[in-house]
């Protein structure tokens, strides 16, 4: 019988396992081409993971989340370029669309102007900075979106073949 963990920072690659009650054992099988030596060396940070051993674990453990954790806090370029997105509930990803897209909506004339003639002056600064702020935030919201909606398809909540099928009539 597999022992539990008692160590108390737990990293996101243990913290996701054991939420899916899967000993290392049970999880190397699930995983197939990783051992559960190699398990343990990333969960107690001697290692740290390969993009496809992330890949590998974010489908099997169906959490598309461990890429985008991956990305923003493990990867060099990733942590320059890429936020961190938390999974919410579609109302709040919806609502907080909404709202920077309203913002947007009124500072639309403002962008024009500053970036009409190709440059950024310093009175313009300000409020360019706070733009790009709310395209930040739409930008990020898509990202929510993308990831609640790859959990959606992995646990079923929508039908994956329906999906793709309807994606790929609409190109």
């Amino acid at each position: 019988m597999a022992r539990k963990s008692t160590r108390e920072n737990k990293n996101i690659y243990q913290r996701t396992r054991e939420g899916l009650d899967l000993t290392r054992e049970e999880a190397s099988d699930l995983l197939e081409t990783m051992s559960p030596e190699r398990i343990e060396k990333i969960e107690s940070e001697r290692s740290m993971p390969h993009p496809d051993e992330v890949l590998l674990m974010s489908d099997k453990y169906k959490q598309p989340t461990l890429c985008n954790y991956y990305c923003a806090n493990e990867c060099p370029i990733g942590a320059q370029y890429v936020p961190e997105v938390k999974i919410k509930d579609l109302s709040q990803i919806v609502l907080e669309t909404i709202a920077s897209l309203n913002a947007m909506q009124r500072q639309k004339e403002r962008f024009i102007e500053i970036t009409v003639d190709g440059k950024i002056t310093g009175d313009e600064l300000a409020d360019f900075v706070h733009i790009q702020e709310e395209l930040e935030k739409i930008s990020v919201a898509v990202e929510t979106l993308q990831l609640w909606c790859e959990r959606m398809l992995d646990t079923g909540a929508i039908d994956k073949d329906q999906y793709d099928a309807y994606k790929e009539s609409h190109k």
